[in-house]
């Protein structure tokens, strides 16, 4: 009973230390970043955000959809940075056990077998080399581990806001190509049927050989972009492939460019939840309280240290006698640094600067993201009036191929005018299908810069 109350006063010794223990550092505090008031020099201050706006609200085509989903499951760079994960958790469990003692339990049995033969018995509870953290060094390590944890899971949560836009952009991209290659193979039919009125006309007298060789010019060039565009689809079809963690294949399409539908607009928010809503900002800061802390440990590591090593054993020659022969003690030991030419408070300095290093790399960090979303703002903006004007040039161009074909049929204008109406028909086509897609992209970009779609649902 006697050495239970020993053992007992000296844990509660143990405990009082450890929770009186005082933290020395630098508290972290976020650098004063003298955010704008609104984005792109605009007068909205829109309270809303995008964060409760989920990827799949978003992107309506369930095709796409199940293609974004595939991507988050089996993405190889999305499964690296989970295992990143993992690792970083346990690194943290890791770091925080050193906070507590390690006990190990230990037996042995001797023989000995000299001049007087004997036995020895023993069983004992150590703790292993137990630094008490008096100055906060223990608990600057943990939260670096933290941070460092945290800062891969917003890493990880930043590669699937970043996998979700390229899923989208790509499909997009694909959705064109489809587009662009239906209207250049109409296109080669129409001239095919061209081809043969001007056939029927030179053979008739009606005009000279050079119209019927220019329409066939002109079908040639026309058949020349198809497999081109089919190359083109094929690679994008290996592009999402990669993607979505399969093997090069087939893609499945869902609606056609012309029929994808996004939101008139999306709540830009604050300029300050902007810090919050982007997972690379947040990763980003993370790393620079990991460093703040890495700052701490570097400061109280000038400090005395002490450290504790407990024992309690039972010992004893006869094995009967084992458990009436209890022992116990403790040792400390203070080790502080003297005499070390500079180490230690060069290492304090390297840390500080290292500090410094992230904040500027944090303030950056907020500085880019800024100007994506400025960026995405005016792109979105422009490729809608851009999108608008280009579908009234191809309703124009159309009109003037039709009355440019009824003309040339009753011999009003020559066929050089009729091929100029088509090119400029064909070319005002490509140019409202690339407009189409711009617009979307440029949508998917505006929900990536304002921090939408890292969000899976889980």
């Amino acid at each position: 009973m006697r050495m239970t109350r020993y053992i007992l006063l000296v844990l509660s010794l143990l405990v009082g230390i450890f929770t009186s223990s005082c933290k020395l550092g630098q508290k972290y505090t976020r650098p004063d970043l003298h955010l704008p008031e609104n984005f792109n020099g605009t007068d909205i201050h829109d309270t809303l955000s995008v964060q409760d706006i989920r990827w799949w609200d978003i992107y309506t085509d369930t095709v796409l959809q199940k293609l974004i989903r595939q991507t988050l499951t089996y993405n190889k760079d999305l499964q690296i940075a989970a295992a990143r994960v993992k690792e970083s958790e346990l690194a943290r469990r890791i770091t925080r056990a050193d906070l507590y003692p390690k006990i190990n339990l230990a037996t042995n049995a001797e023989r000995e077998y000299d001049e007087k033969p004997g036995n020895t018995f023993e069983g004992k509870i150590t703790t292993t080399t137990w630094e008490i953290d008096l100055w906060g060094k223990l608990r600057w390590a943990n939260q670096e581990s933290l941070a460092a944890y945290l800062q891969t899971k917003e890493g990880q949560r930043a590669l699937q806001m970043s996998l979700v836009a390229q899923v989208a952009r790509a499909y997009f991209e694909l959705c064109a190509l489809d587009m662009e290659l239906s209207i250049v193979k109409q296109t080669h039919e129409a001239r095919r049927e061209s081809v043969r009125l001007a056939k029927l006309r030179f053979e008739g007298g009606l005009t000279s050989e050079t119209a019927f060789r220019q329409a066939q010019v002109e079908l040639a060039k026309t058949k020349t972009l198809i497999p081109d565009l089919e190359q083109k689809i094929k690679l994008k079809e290996n592009d999402i492939s990669l993607l979505t963690g399969q093997y090069p294949g087939d893609i499945p399409r869902g609606k056609n460019i012309n029929s994808q539908t996004m939101p008139d607009s999306l709540p830009v928010g604050l300029p300050s939840s902007l810090l919050e809503r982007r997972p690379d900002i947040r990763q980003a800061e993370y790393n620079l309280r990991a460093a703040n802390a890495r700052v701490g440990i570097a400061y109280t590591s000038m400090f005395p240290s002490l450290t504790l090593t407990g024992t309690y054993g039972l010992e004893s020659s006869e094995l009967k006698d084992f458990l009436n022969s209890p022992y116990f003690y403790i040792s400390g030991k203070l080790l502080g640094p003297i005499f070390q030419m500079g180490k230690v408070r060069a290492k304090y300095k390297a840390a500080q600067a290292a500090y410094e290093q992230e904040v500027y790399s944090y303030e950056k960090s907020v500085l880019t993201a800024f100007k994506e979303v400025n960026n995405a703002l005016v792109s979105f903006t422009k490729t809608r009036e851009i999108k608008t004007t280009r579908k009234r040039l191809e309703k124009a161009a159309y009109s003037y191929k039709e009355l440019a074909n009824l003309q040339y049929i009753n011999g009003v204008i020559s066929y050089l005018d009729v091929l100029d109406a088509q090119r400029g028909y064909f070319d005002a086509q490509i140019s409202f299908n690339n407009a189409v897609r711009d617009e979307l992209i440029s949508f998917v970009n505006l929900y990536m810069a304002l921090g939408g779609g890292w969000d899976t649902g889980e």
